[in-house]
């Protein structure tokens, strides 16, 4: 979980989702905009020789009036109007608005060149034509800021609803793997009990171990690789108890100095079905679990012999546990690791790669 987490807060993170970088970015578009009519104003004047002679606050002012004109229009448009007509399916009333409100720019612009720039000669029919074209340049651009808001808040929504369904999915699947543990080893202290063994109590303490990592520390987003290598090797041992004599377990699980996390619980499942399916009516029954970790790369190994005529009665609990880690290793790893799981020969061979990093 917490590598999807850790991915989605980077995704999060994006430097279009910042509100700072938003507010610069718009700041930024409008002065390159609205400083192009003061850029080509040489150009404007020889064409347009009755603004020559007025004063340069006054033609300042007339371009601040229209620039804050259609600014206000840019948010209306994507703040309001878009919102409240577009996505309810008004488009008429959203027609009527926009036509009213390009009607209202015209005249106020051309108050503006009678009024403050006392501009004879004007002509209308050019007046329309380039604020009808700025009119919608500014349109456009309203609304592509409204629609790629809206996607990257409905891509948010759905990042975070993909979490909270992870995180549910994943305390179901642990939830599926605890009580199938806890009978498997508490079947264990019954037939310790029933031997009257004197390992009966340091089973016990040990089974008291097992369940204080399940109860308090499974529940962590990550543990430690090293208490899960000790979760490992108690749950053997109290296989081993169990089974004495009668099945041949070898084991090597090497510990690493380095301080590397895994999810918990994901490894048992394997060894799980391995004392599950590799031990019973089975001759010479043989178990090989071997773990080792290498420039960050986990390689775990278990094998199990099983007879292939045997046909099992399944419980309710059967197929939890290996159907569960495959689902777990695909939701938090993806394709950070390799799973091979093998049926010849009478071997049950599970070979696990995952890349701890």
């Amino acid at each position: 979980m917490s590598r999807i987490s850790h991915y989605l807060a980077a995704m999060s993170s994006k430097w279009y989702s910042k509100k700072w970088v938003t507010l610069m970015l718009h700041i930024a578009a409008w002065l390159i905009l609205f400083s192009l009519p003061f850029l080509l104003r040489p150009s404007m004047n020889n064409n347009r020789p009755n603004y020559q002679d007025q004063a340069p606050g006054i033609i300042f002012l007339r371009y601040f009036i229209n620039d804050l004109i259609y600014v206000g229009f840019f948010y209306l448009n994507a703040g309001l109007l878009i919102p409240q007509l577009i996505n309810r399916r008004k488009y008429k009333e959203y027609g009527v608005i926009i036509a009213t409100l390009f009607v209202t720019i015209l005249f106020i612009t051309w108050l503006m060149l009678f009024q403050l720039l006392e501009q004879k000669g004007f002509n209308l029919p050019g007046h329309i034509l380039f604020n009808f074209f700025f009119f919608l340049f500014i349109l456009t651009g309203s609304t592509a800021f409204r629609l790629i808001k809206d996607r990257i808040r409905t891509d948010r929504i759905a990042r975070e609803k993909e979490t909270e369904n992870l995180k549910t999915e994943l305390s179901l699947l642990r939830s599926q793997a605890s009580p199938h543990f806890m009978f498997n080893v508490l079947n264990n202290m019954v037939a310790l009990a029933r031997k009257k063994s004197d390992l009966l109590e340091p089973s016990l303490l040990k089974f008291s171990s097992l369940m204080r990592y399940m109860l308090y520390e499974a529940d962590e987003d990550k543990v430690s690789l090293e208490k899960e290598i000790e979760y490992l090797q108690s749950y053997i041992d109290l296989q081993q108890q169990r089974f004495g004599k009668n099945v041949c377990v070898h084991v090597d699980l090497q510990k690493t100095g380095n301080n590397y996390e895994i999810e918990p619980m994901l490894l048992i499942p394997f060894v799980e079905n391995a004392f599950k399916h590799g031990t019973g009516m089975i001759e010479n029954a043989k178990i090989n679990v071997k773990l080792i970790v290498e420039m960050g790369i986990l390689n775990l190994y278990v094998q199990n012999n099983y007879d292939p005529s045997s046909v099992e009665i399944k419980d309710k609990t059967s197929g939890i546990g290996l159907t569960n880690v495959k689902r777990r290793l695909n939701l938090l790893y993806g394709n950070q690791h390799q799973l091979l799981i093998t049926q010849k020969d009478n071997l049950f061979t599970v070979s696990l790669q995952l890349n701890l990093n």
